[in-house]
């Protein structure tokens, strides 16, 4: 009888610590790591560029411990099949992910895989059905969801590298990592590489330094951009370079973890709103979870979306937002919302159609958080702010950057402006913020009709 063979699946588990589905592989007999790049999965251009360097990186950290990756592109339900013909696997384990149409697809394959399948946490804390109200329902707001998950039971160790792994006698075809074709076609990806590590080592760097250095002053330090004061773990987290247990646990042996501990259980709660409600998610045709914002009168207005999604509004710390966007892939979170407001509301513009923007060109572009952020900013989605709740861009500015800081990094033509101005709009600007203010109020009134 042949020895056991595993294929531990990977996906948004790109890492060998704290990694169940390889541990049980590695301990049931010989490993085949594989990846396959689904043709109905979703990627942006920036997460296209992540996802080449990380596949890169978990090969390396493979071939270190005398394993491979083996590279496959299709529909995974028949390049797994393939896969156990061709090297005689006999089972397939993975970790569960929760996007709706990924999830449909995971749960087919053990359904068809019956016992030769295995599935595993590790992507969340806690699983989304897990956490119910006392009526047995979701939660929609997050306080009581934080109150709930607090009462779970306590976070275990995160596991090791399993040692000694096992790998086949004899490895399948892989496809080339070039294959894939994963690195966009425009070079806007250089400055990507000057600001981020991807894959597993940067991680776990990363991680390191804010617990050790940035995590005390976070609870102050994370709402103004111009401090070097969140984590930036966001991009590592959502590709599972790095697990939600490796992160509580570095931090929460801290007395002032609390407040980062908290934005770790947001992203539960956004998870958890878009497991329960998965006819959300956008871009593409996700709806409201408060239903009468699908009726809201959106403008379509080309010029004004370009303007935005180029830094060119005329508004200081927008056009800071969006440039830090293009030129890292990332953007501070108290500018997401300043910018999501904006557009949605000085410009009337679907916050499905940020939403697709931000899809393409975030390196953390998560699905879950994506969309309860512009559902937050458009009042339309789980604990979101009301409508009515307009952020003032000048106000914004100065309250979060005083200084000017975060605005001059970005915004070349204001680097000489006095801190007394240098939030106030400047050149032309696309639209009167007053102006479009009482426009979005009497929008909103045409819906409470």
């Amino acid at each position: 009888m042949s020895e056991p063979l595993s294929i531990v699946w990977f996906g948004r588990d790109l890492r060998l610590a704290d990694h169940e589905a390889l541990n049980v592989a590695a301990k049931r007999g010989a490993v085949l790591p594989v990846f396959v790049l689904a043709p109905q999965e979703q990627l942006g251009g920036a997460s296209k560029w992540w996802l080449h360097q990380s596949l890169s990186q978990l090969d390396k950290s493979l071939r270190n411990l005398g394993g491979r990756l083996i590279l496959r592109r299709g529909d995974p339900r028949k390049v797994l099949a393939a896969l156990m013909c061709e090297s005689g696997a006999d089972a397939v384990f993975w970790q569960r992910r929760y996007e709706p149409d990924v999830a449909a697809k995971q749960v087919r394959i053990k359904r068809e895989l019956g016992d030769a399948a295995g599935d595993f946490a590790g992507y969340l804390l806690h699983e989304p059905q897990e956490l119910l109200n006392k009526q047995g329902k979701p939660y929609q707001v997050f306080t009581p969801f934080w109150r709930a998950f607090r009462e779970m039971p306590a976070i275990g160790k995160p596991l090791n590298v399993p040692r000694g792994i096992e790998w086949p006698k004899h490895w399948p075809k892989s496809d080339k990592l070039s294959d894939l074709n994963l690195m966009p076609a425009i070079q806007w990806y250089d400055g990507l590489a000057e600001h981020w590590s991807p894959g597993e080592i940067g991680a776990k760097k990363l991680l390191s330094v804010f617990a050790e250095n940035r995590l005390i002053g976070y609870a102050r330090g994370r709402d103004f951009p111009g401090v070097d004061g969140t984590s930036r773990l966001s991009p590592h987290l959502h590709f599972g370079e790095i697990s939600p247990r490796q992160v509580w646990c570095a931090v929460n042996r801290f007395k002032f973890a609390e407040p980062f501990l908290r934005q770790l259980a947001w992203r539960e709660f956004a998870y958890h709103v878009l497991y329960h409600f998965p006819h959300t998610p956008a871009p593409g045709k996700g709806r409201a979870l408060k239903p009468q914002y699908d009726r809201f009168p959106w403008r379509n207005d080309d010029k004004a979306l370009r303007a935005w999604q180029r830094g060119r509004t005329g508004y200081p710390i927008v056009d800071a937002g969006m440039r830090q966007l293009w030129r890292t892939g990332w953007m501070h979170n108290r500018v997401r919302m300043i910018v999501a407001s904006f557009m949605v509301k000085d410009l009337l513009i679907d916050w499905r159609v940020g939403a697709a923007w931000f899809m393409d060109t975030l390196v953390d572009a998560d699905l879950a958080n994506n969309t309860m952020g512009w559902q937050w900013a458009a009042g339309c989605g789980a604990d979101a702010a009301p409508f009515f709740r307009i952020f003032n861009p000048v106000l914004q500015g100065r309250k979060f950057d005083p200084e000017g800081k975060y605005v001059r990094q970005w915004v070349n033509e204001l680097r000489g402006a006095a801190d007394k101005t240098i939030h106030e709009p400047y050149g032309e600007p696309i639209v009167d913020h007053a102006i479009a203010r009482d426009r979005a109020l009497a929008a909103l009134q045409k819906i409470k009709r």
